[in-house]
């Protein structure tokens, strides 16, 4: 009796918010985008359905989640019709993780969102999870299903190494954001052949959620080429103030890269206005750099592409995405 191939076809498929790294992870796989429909009604709810059979391959669904909760549903929904449809394996392809910052109960009688999606997700009939960058490490712990976690320091390193920036330092925004930017640091050392790139930390108070009280620079930055390394950049105050007293403290140039661009609010506006040379994102989010010039985008398609590949033909993830 002829034994069956252990190896299985795949289909990738993206909902709206992901549709554009979708375009990109596809080329580089050299497969078809999969035809998707979300069917909307008028009052507010919408549906998703498979326009081609997924029975028996195993389906990535490309999603991100921002605006968090229409997309979220949307990637629900794409899950659900992917398990009735019979499909083999679902991976969710989150290349952002809304609710992320969710991760703990600071005060009390709080909701941990981010628990919460991860068990959505589960129940959905995901059997899979890739992310990139989620704002706290431990939220893989809230999966009881593998969660292939990719790093945007990887690229966005490629870039600042690309600059050629002479007296090059790495800054933090917040202590909580010191390991990111740690690992940044050494990750430039190896490409720049460099002993060690220097790194500062950003002291900074919150009167309230979303506002920035103070801010105090731990470290010389005096003659040198800023780099601020964050996850995220939401309303852009924390990244602006920062870089005011970067200037102020004599620093040469202040730039700043990060994974996710959520620029909500006033956030273009106020990157315009800033003392900021340039904000370098990942392409995890859509966003129009048209709207804000000093916006720069590179691509993670790659990364998650790879990713996709190495599953597909059982291969270690760890090798493609050192951090």
């Amino acid at each position: 009796m002829e034994l069956l191939s252990t190896a299985n076809p795949y289909k990738v498929f993206a909902g709206e918010m992901g549709n554009p790294i979708a375009q990109e992870v596809c080329k580089i796989l050299g497969c078809p985008l999969g035809k998707l429909h979300i069917d909307h009604f008028s009052d507010g709810e919408f549906s998703a359905s498979f326009d081609e059979t997924v029975r028996g391959h195993s389906v990535y669904l490309i999603q991100s989640t921002k605006p968090s909760s229409d997309n979220l549903m949307e990637l629900l929904l794409m899950i659900d019709a992917a398990k009735r449809a019979s499909a083999y394996k679902i991976v969710a392809v989150i290349p952002y993780f809304g609710w992320a910052r969710q991760d703990r109960k600071d005060k009390p009688r709080v909701s941990i969102g981010a628990k919460l999606v991860a068990d959505m997700l589960q129940v959905a009939g995901a059997d899979r999870v890739i992310t990139v960058d989620l704002h706290a490490d431990q939220i893989q712990g809230f999966f009881d299903i593998p969660v292939d976690h990719l790093y945007g320091a990887n690229v966005l390193a490629d870039y600042v190494s690309s600059l050629n920036l002479k007296k090059l330092i790495v800054a933090s925004p917040d202590i909580g954001g010191s390991k990111r930017a740690n690992v940044f640091a050494k990750k430039l050392n190896d490409l720049l052949d460099k002993k060690d790139v220097p790194m500062v930390i950003c002291y900074k108070n919150r009167p309230q959620f979303n506002q920035v009280g103070e801010i105090r620079v731990l470290g010389d930055i005096y003659g040198k080429d800023v780099v601020i390394v964050d996850d995220i950049v939401d309303t852009a105050g924390t990244l602006c103030m920062a870089a005011k007293v970067m200037k102020e403290g004599g620093a040469k140039s202040v730039r700043a890269v990060a994974t996710h661009g959520i620029m909500s609010g006033e956030a273009c506006t106020r990157i315009m206005n800033s003392d900021l040379e340039e904000l370098v994102f990942t392409d995890t989010i859509p966003f129009d750099t048209s709207a804000c010039p000093k916006v720069k985008i590179v691509s993670m398609a790659a990364p998650i592409a790879n990713t996709i590949q190495a599953i597909q033909e059982h291969r270690s993830i760890s090798e493609l995405n050192i951090r």
